[in-house]
């Protein structure tokens, strides 16, 4: 028996099986220990190596402890958004079997990715076909009762994908954004540029109510929304609005958190969505004692600013989630080998060490010329790419990044402590709360290879990483379960 469970344990198959509890039964020399590892010459790309194996010390003074008794915050999950562009290319440049492949692959368990997070638009994003809302009217009309409301604009792409990828993980976390609310209830009457009107306050408040209810009507649940994308920012060519703090605290404490409220809806609202280079700007939010009670938390992108301002926030408000909802690659760093480093040590390790209970990228899928899209950025890059002609699918950097995480930290573990002086490693280690597994990723951002060791329960592992790659390791507790004490800011 003891045979037959080191061989599934070594081949991967032992995730969320009966067979983890038996693990706290054995020594620790007989704990397999999996590896996968992405090099950044692309030699080795999430590619399993030799099982390793528990001794009963640490050899040399590059040590990595891993500590399971202290515990942070649930992840929620890792992925990337569902475009209207990603869901365009799905539908109609891939065939039926190229599009249940790609899925699969993305968000099915091991061989898959695993991933159970995504992000959606409300309305159009400078990655649409074209600019709509959901209650589009003429130059000049308007509509306060919503009656023409719809969301048949998502039906023939958005949907469909969105309710695969929910078939293929039914757990999967969907969140939603409005680029702009419609025209004609903004300052400059259309989609693109402006603020929303304080007298549409109201409209848009049961705007959103309406879309998260026609959503759940579709069997498609919306876990979280934010109230608007990038809300310092008003692109020329592409929807936007520009909503400053007083204006989001008054319209969340006074108009959508009531209606949330009466209407029993669940999903939670999220400040910000914006970059980390202004922390005061979700930080006046929270201030607000009308507002915060409806805040569940506060979410970031990565283009201006450094990733430690989640931490700032968090700090100042730590009963409010953090959740890292948008980075883009693209061709502005086409070396491989760095865009494996950065985003590994910025949102893999650097978000969750900052509180991110989620991170997703941008783009899940882009063709060869980076779109489509409707103004804005001309050379994004997706996870992967699809070919417009053929529907062939290449891997980028970002689904590897997005890999090391998501095959292996599942949906409800908890982020653990992992510490000690490993030279220049970086590293994050979670928990699993279905088998008690533990996953711990490590970069190695020098040039030279590094061999440390990692340290748990009184047993250690050696390994030696190359230069410029990343690892995942995952094995099963070996002695006892974890404790329930949680760490604090």
């Amino acid at each position: 028996m003891l045979r037959t469970f080191l061989i599934l344990l070594s081949a991967g198959f032992l995730t969320a099986s009966p067979y983890g509890a038996m693990a706290q039964n054995l020594r620790p020399a007989q704990i397999a220990v999996g590896a996968w590892v992405t090099t950044g010459d692309r030699s080795r790309l999430l590619a399993r190596v030799t099982d390793l194996a528990f001794a009963s010390q640490a050899s040399g003074s590059n040590v990595i402890d891993v500590d399971s008794d202290t515990r942070y915050q649930e992840m929620v999950g890792f992925g990337a958004a569902i475009t209207d562009s990603s869901a365009w290319l799905i539908q109609h440049r891939m065939n039926p079997q190229q599009r249940r492949a790609l899925l699969q692959d993305l968000f099915g368990p091991s061989p898959g990715i695993g991933l159970s997070f995504t992000r959606i638009s409300i309305g159009a994003s400078d990655f649409s076909p074209r600019h709509y809302s959901l209650d589009d009217r003429p130059p000049g009309a308007t509509d306060p009762a919503l009656a023409h409301f719809s969301i048949a604009a998502t039906r023939t792409e958005l949907l469909p994908v969105v309710k695969s990828a929910l078939a293929i993980n039914p757990r999967l976390r969907i969140m939603a954004s409005p680029w702009s609310a419609p025209g004609w209830m903004k300052s400059t009457d259309s989609l693109v540029q402006g603020t929303l009107r304080p007298e549409a306050y109201g409209a848009f408040a049961e705007y959103l109510r309406r879309y998260i209810s026609a959503y759940a009507a579709e069997g498609v649940p919306i876990f979280a929304i934010t109230i608007q994308n990038e809300p310092h920012f008003e692109p020329k060519d592409y929807p936007g609005m520009r909503l400053d703090p007083p204006a989001r605290a008054r319209f969340i404490g006074e108009y959508l958190g009531p209606l949330f409220e009466r209407s029993r809806i669940a999903t939670r609202i999220l400040d910000w969505d914006h970059n980390w280079d202004e922390v005061q700007s979700p930080l006046q939010v929270l201030a607000d004692p009308v507002a915060a009670p409806y805040v569940a938390g506060v979410a970031w992108h990565c283009y201006a600013g450094d990733v430690t301002a989640q931490s700032v926030v968090h700090d100042a408000h730590p009963g409010k989630d953090t959740y890292f909802t948008e980075c883009s690659g693209g061709e502005w760093a086409p070396e491989w080998d760095k865009s494996l480093k950065w985003f590994v040590h910025t949102l893999i390790i650097g978000s969750t060490r900052g509180w991110a209970k989620g991170v997703l990228f941008w783009n899940l899928a882009l063709d060869e010329h980076h779109g489509p899209y409707t103004g804005g950025c001309r050379n994004c890059r997706g996870v992967v790419t699809i070919d417009s002609a053929t529907g062939a699918v290449t891997r980028n950097v970002e689904y590897y990044v997005l890999a090391h995480a998501s095959r292996f930290v599942r949906q409800g573990a908890r982020r653990i402590a992992s510490s000690g002086s490993a030279g220049a490693l970086e590293h994050v280690a979670f928990r699993n709360a279905d088998d008690g597994s533990i996953a711990l990723i490590v970069l190695n951002p020098a040039t030279d290879a590094q061999t440390f060791s990692v340290r748990h329960e009184g047993a250690t592992f050696e390994y030696t990483l190359p230069g410029g790659s990343v690892v995942t390791f995952v094995w099963t507790a070996a002695t006892r379960s974890i404790a329930t004490r949680d760490a604090r800011p």
